[in-house]
């Protein structure tokens, strides 16, 4: 089939898809859009992962919102608010997994987008100085990308595009006996010149300014109403704004306690399973772990080098790391900041995080480097018979 450019097609073509361009660029809603559903998709996302997974609010799990409070309250330039939140870390957690599912939902809905772009932006702004903020380089961390995204919407809204802010606006409108709220639309100003009344006396000038003193009188600039009527429409708006926002808000509450209780009951997101200890061989298997895995001989794995397998214990991940002569450890391959699996680098003998860059020791699991709140959790390793078993 052969391809037809913009410049080959028909006349009537490049006039729509012209006047289509100009629309979008006109009503920034539209362009606004793509933002608009990332952000409300992903606020929404995270936080019904935190509803899920039962360890964000179990102080003795590495990955909770306490654990992670406590390990970045010495190094975040929040320091003190951070550790004055450690009062309260279950509260403090409920607040930021609500706070991200009304924004995503209000965000989508185009319900008080502004204010809710504003609650987003503050979110990942209180996530930058702290959980990124030892993140090098800087722009490695997706958060402070976020205070910035969010600073379109607080500027434009939802743009009055696929709004809910929008709908009950001209709600208002309607019970008033008014209009919809007049749009704008781009014409060109040879097109307007011909469709005025005026003719050839048209005052409109080739830029598009009209030279007439009271404006156009054959096309208003904007529409004209009584001050009573224009504060009438606002109340009204706000008030069902505030029922909108209310029911919406009730409904997002329901579905974070089922997804809640669905986490709880098929035992929530892969977890760590538990924080690491000095030894690398100190880590006990849970009960119910009936044998040990071989990854291996040990003249297969040189000095420095690792292999990756599956934890019989909890099915997640992990590395066996030929750290010294002689000397074999074994680390979780998840990252106890936000789950992501780390690879190793035989180059460095280290963990590397590709999700937020946290750092890892090869040979101890320490953290090195980035948002990480603790170790990675070492698993048992024996060695009989010139074979690596672990678990």
């Amino acid at each position: 089939m052969a391809r037809t450019s913009l410049r080959e097609a028909p006349p009537e073509h490049r006039d729509r898809l012209r006047l289509l361009w100009l629309r979008a660029r006109d009503q920034p809603g539209w362009l606004i859009l793509p933002l608009r559903a990332f952000l409300g998709v992903t606020f929404t996302y995270a936080a019904l992962q935190k509803f899920a997974n039962p360890g964000f609010l179990d102080s003795s799990d590495p990955t909770s919102i306490g654990r992670q409070m406590a390990a970045l309250a010495h190094s975040s330039p929040i320091g003190p608010l951070v550790s004055l939140s450690l009062h309260a870390p279950v509260l403090v957690g409920l607040l930021i997994a609500t706070g991200e599912l009304l924004v995503g939902v209000a965000t989508l809905l185009g319900l008080w987008a502004r204010a809710a772009a504003a609650a987003g932006a503050l979110l990942a702004l209180t996530f930058y100085l702290t959980v990124s903020w030892n993140t090098t380089p800087y722009y490695v961390g997706a958060d402070i990308v976020f205070v910035f995204a969010w600073s379109v919407i607080i500027a434009f809204g939802a743009g009055g595009v696929l709004s809910l802010d929008a709908w009950l606006g001209n709600r208002a409108r309607r019970e008033l006996r008014l209009g919809p709220e007049p749009a704008t639309v781009a014409v060109t100003v040879p097109r307007l010149r011909q469709l005025c009344a005026r003719g050839g006396k048209c005052g409109l000038a080739a830029d598009g300014q009209c030279t007439r003193l009271a404006g156009c009188p054959v096309f208003p600039v904007e529409e004209q109403l009584r001050p009573d009527v224009r504060t009438e429409i606002q109340r009204r708006t706000v008030v069902k704004g505030g029922a909108a926002a209310a029911a919406a808000g009730t409904l997002a509450v329901m579905v974070a306690a089922l997804t809640a209780m669905v986490g709880r009951a098929v035992g929530g997101v892969s977890r760590v399973a538990g924080p690491a200890s000095s030894g690398p061989t100190s880590a006990q298997p849970p009960s119910g772990a009936t044998s040990a895995t071989d990854v291996g001989t040990v003249a297969s794995l040189p000095v420095g080098h690792g292999v990756s397998f599956t934890n019989p214990a909890d099915g997640n991940p992990g590395w066996v790391v030929h750290s010294a002569a002689n000397t074999f450890v074994a680390f979780s391959a998840v990252c106890t900041h936000a789950g992501c699996p780390v690879q190793y680098d035989p180059g460095s003998v280290q963990f590397v995080c590709p999700c937020h860059g946290g750092v890892y020791d090869g040979r101890t699991g320490q953290v090195l480097q980035g948002p990480p709140p603790a170790p990675l959790p070492s698993i048992p390793v024996h060695v009989a018979g010139g074979r690596i078993r672990v678990g």
